[in-house]
């Protein structure tokens, strides 16, 4: 069983996709935090804009994709924040490929 690390959090978060632009949250920039007391997980994360239907239903793929793939997850809790305000900058390399930009 895989431990309740950082590294593995992000691993699990990167098979989250935005099902808009079908790129990963963490690729995306949306996750701001990270953190973990125990076995708890607690995420701070953003959307692209305030007005971004898909809070909801990433936060909870998020939690979805925690309790499949790293079930020693006690708690989880996602909270959505709007600053720092996301700006493309704040996507990978890779995302910023994804949607055909240069590096």
């Amino acid at each position: 069983m895989k431990e309740v690390t950082i590294p593995n959090v992000v691993s699990v978060l990167s098979s989250v996709f935005d099902p808009e632009v079908g790129i990963n949250i963490v690729d995306l920039g949306l996750i701001y935090d990270i953190a973990i007391n125990g076995l708890n997980v607690r995420i701070v994360m953003t959307m692209t804009t305030p007005a971004c239907p898909m809070g909801p239903y990433l936060t909870q793929a998020a939690e979805r994709a925690m309790r499949t793939q790293l079930p020693a997850v006690g708690s989880f809790q996602a909270d959505i924040v709007w600053e720092p305000e996301w700006n493309p900058a704040m996507m990978s390399l890779e995302a910023r490929r994804q949607m055909g930009w240069r590096a």
